[in-house]
């Protein structure tokens, strides 16, 4: 599962790292949670979906609500369910399948929280890539419209089993794409066997994990004080 996660990496460099020509205003967050807008990057065509070779179709960065809303959906309130998929099922489920043929998007993160049950305490911890460096979540992506042509746009993250490094915390995590894969997943050609050997563990041994303080248990909270180490961390 995922179910908040950290975007501080300077807009220059998400853009770079994406290639990306054009970037809106952002800002850092170190508290994305469900409902609250994404940076998600797509190809550039009729709502996303490109006519041209995914490797050399333009890519825009787009602002979604997390939280994945069907087109069939009678209202938007059923996108807080769905805020992730699991890759196993997500080309079957009717909620995600539409989205996993043709509206796939990178979600740009530099970590993400879980939270690990001890009885009755939940410790968050803290996991990124070596180097702190910026990656992108695999995710899906919908348009929705209400009766009043109220449209709204909203994503999921898939999630797949958990590497050595996130099990001890989680059973599952998000599927994170390797930068030479991002052209394939964007791809809306792409071949069903290809998708799915991406919806893979990430290497265990390029991930890092912090136990951090409650701080980011509450998600309107923001800053740098969500990432810190809890006392008991340095104490060890």
């Amino acid at each position: 599962m995922c179910g908040r996660f950290t975007l501080r990496t300077p807009a220059s460099e998400i853009a770079g790292h994406f290639a990306l020509f054009e970037m809106p205003p952002f800002t850092a967050r170190f508290n994305i949670a469900p409902t609250q807008p994404v940076a998600a990057i797509r190809l550039v065509g009729t709502g996303g979906e490109a006519r041209e070779p995914a490797a050399e179709a333009p890519r825009e960065l787009v602002l979604l609500r997390w939280g994945l809303v069907p087109g069939w959906a009678e209202g938007p309130a059923v996108g807080g369910r769905w805020i992730n998929a699991r890759a196993e099922t997500a080309a079957t489920k009717p909620a995600f399948r539409a989205a996993m043929r043709g509206r796939r998007c990178l979600i740009a993160a530099d970590g993400f929280y879980e939270w690990r049950r001890d009885g009755r305490r939940r410790t968050p911890h803290f996991f990124r890539l070596g180097g702190d460096r910026l990656f992108a979540f695999a995710g899906l992506w919908e348009h929705w419209e209400g009766a009043n042509h109220s449209a709204l746009e909203t994503c999921a993250i898939l999630t797949t089993d958990a590497n050595d490094v996130v099990r001890p915390v989680h059973d599952r995590m998000p599927v994170i794409l390797a930068p030479d894969d991002y052209a394939a997943w964007l791809d809306p050609a792409a071949d069903p066997k290809r998708l799915t050997s991406l919806c893979k563990p990430y290497p265990a041994e390029e991930m890092k994990v912090t136990a951090i303080g409650p701080y980011v248990n509450k998600p309107t909270n923001e800053g740098p004080q969500c990432i810190e180490p809890t006392r008991e961390l340095f104490e060890r």
